[in-house]
């Protein structure tokens, strides 16, 4: 019996996602070492999950492996689509567990398109490999337009950077209690609908951001440098989806980051993917003022909520031989 630990990621934004650019997405991200995501799997005669959302993937898992089947459990779980990329940890974390039983050596990368996962943005597939932070190299417009090709039908973006992350940062993540963030088909229709109008001026000011400040800002482990410019990424990305989610950030998240942002604490602040989940960027001398002000900020705004606080992860996934299932 096999368990397999991972933990969410931060989606600061894409690259591009006009069709007039050669390259469509190209995620930027980073991992975290929580909250955590665990999947112990053992063979079996039949498909067994405590777990939903995870039976769905360790079917498909089955049906790839070409194996009889898996009993499988989730003994822990982080919230699902709040920005934390739930869904890639899950299906990857299935994908290795059950392969893994079964003593089957798997390549997450090449198997992700044949779970649904990888389409769009390859900072999931990325983390759950290596951690770090990842820049991906996105798809060709030609081959990626506004509507994406059938699952399995496209290979996962390829890494074009990765750094380690220094230790010592800090990532407070605001999660307030409002509507989850868009998945499935209506993430679909909406990445659809903004790649279709998306202003292809917006890409260049993104790549400059991308290259003059963040890229060097991670690789000196400048985290004042590095928080300014994700900032400024997402904040260029919103301008994309404006119209999708009710403005450049997704109520309530747009007052967390402002709040955030006023602390001195706090290096740069943002909406992971379609949020609710708001970070802000410090360091572990500072967390505590950090911790205080995302608190503030949900109290102030009358906003109930959860603060959490999350180390950077610059490992992948791990592989254990786990507890009894039950």
């Amino acid at each position: 019996m096999v368990t397999v630990t991972t933990a969410a990621r931060l989606h600061f934004g894409f690259q591009n996602l006009a069709l007039a650019n050669e390259r469509l997405y190209g995620g930027v991200g980073v991992a975290l070492d929580g909250p955590e995501l665990a999947v112990s799997a053992r063979p079996a005669d039949e498909v067994r999950c405590d777990d939903p959302a995870a039976e769905s993937y360790v079917r498909r898992v089955v049906a790839t492996l070409d194996v009889e089947g898996a009993e499988v459990t989730v003994p822990q779980r982080f919230p699902r689509h709040v920005g934390f990329g739930s869904g890639t940890q899950l299906a990857l974390a299935s994908l290795v567990a059950v392969a893994r039983a079964y003593d089957v050596d798997v390549d997450p990368r090449e198997l992700a398109p044949d779970l649904g996962r990888g389409g769009r943005s390859g900072v999931g597939v990325a983390t759950f490999e290596s951690g770090g932070f990842v820049v991906d190299g996105g798809h060709p417009t030609e081959r990626f337009t506004s509507r994406p090709p059938e699952n399995g039908a496209w290979t996962v973006p390829p890494v074009v950077a990765r750094h380690d992350v220094p230790g010592d940062w800090r990532f407070v993540l605001v999660v307030p209690d409002a509507a989850s963030g868009a998945s499935g088909a209506d993430e679909d229709r909406r990445m659809r609908q903004s790649v279709e109008r998306a202003d292809p001026g917006i890409a260049d000011d993104v790549a400059a951001v991308l290259t003059r400040e963040l890229l060097p800002a991670a690789a000196e482990g400048d985290h004042r440098r590095f928080g300014r410019a994700a900032a400024r990424l997402g904040r260029l990305n919103g301008a994309w989806y404006a119209d999708e989610q009710g403005g450049v950030y997704r109520p309530p998240a747009g007052r967390i980051v402002e709040r955030l942002t006023q602390s001195p604490a706090v290096a740069g602040a943002g909406q992971s993917s379609w949020g609710p989940a708001v970070w802000g960027l410090t360091t572990r001398g500072d967390v505590d003022a950090a911790e205080t002000a995302a608190e503030m900020a949900l109290s102030d705004l009358g906003v109930d909520g959860d603060v959490l606080t999350a180390t950077p992860r610059n490992d992948g996934a791990t592989v254990r031989d786990g507890p009894t299932l039950g």
